[in-house]
């Protein structure tokens, strides 16, 4: 497959060939959905709890003698059944994390870059590199592309001007290609890469 590479200003700077292999799959969507529940699961912080009954704070003396009221017989008032009393069987803290083999989360990243570049939704710049950190200058730049929420995706490292210049643009996110994953490839409409960053994710993903 082979994309035309364009730079920051909108002009173009020759094109690029891209692996079939990652960039030509048919995009499986079951195979999506299985990475993205991965990466939800292990991002929850599973720190939900509620007090049992010997964690409230009643007295643990029996309410009213056993027998002779013509009522139920109880013990304290931390019982579940009285409000505010210890709550039976609710959550605790967990992990919600499951495992994925690494192979499946390959394949799920490829299946996301392939989704892009089929619907053409992917493009492909020289580098991120600016003069100053302006943001209303990338800003005026991004409209012009027509970029409305994008993902880019540059090389090892993030360029530091282009990073602090789009740290306020709505709509906007930069990582670095160690980072690339499929929640964040699909959430955004339009998935940006640098020359790079395309080396390196090929790297990593062949």
């Amino acid at each position: 497959m082979k994309l035309d590479v364009i730079k920051l200003d909108g002009g173009t700077a020759g094109s690029v060939d891209l692996g079939d292999e990652i960039f030509g799959l048919e995009p499986r969507v079951d195979i999506l959905h299985r990475v993205v529940r991965w990466q939800r699961n292990n991002a929850q912080q599973g720190t939900h709890k509620v007090k049992t009954r010997s964690e409230t704070s009643y007295s643990t003396k029996k309410i009213y003698r056993q027998k002779g009221t013509g009522g139920a017989r109880h013990g304290d008032r931390n019982a579940p059944i009285f409000r505010k009393g210890g709550i039976y069987k609710g959550p605790t803290p967990r992990s919600h994390g499951h495992d994925l083999t690494k192979k499946f989360r390959k394949l799920g990243l490829c299946h996301a870059l392939s989704s892009k570049a089929a619907s053409g939704n992917l493009v492909v710049i020289e580098n991120t590199e600016i003069g100053d950190a302006k943001t209303g200058a990338l800003a005026k730049q991004i409209k012009q592309l027509g970029w409305k929420r994008a993902l880019v995706i540059d090389g090892t490292d993030v360029n530091e001007n282009f990073s602090r210049a789009a740290r306020n643009i709505e709509g906007l996110d930069i990582l670095p290609s160690v980072g690339a994953n499929v929640y964040d490839i699909l959430k955004r409409d339009t998935l940006v890469i640098t020359k790079a960053g395309l080396e390196a994710l090929e790297a990593r993903l062949k």
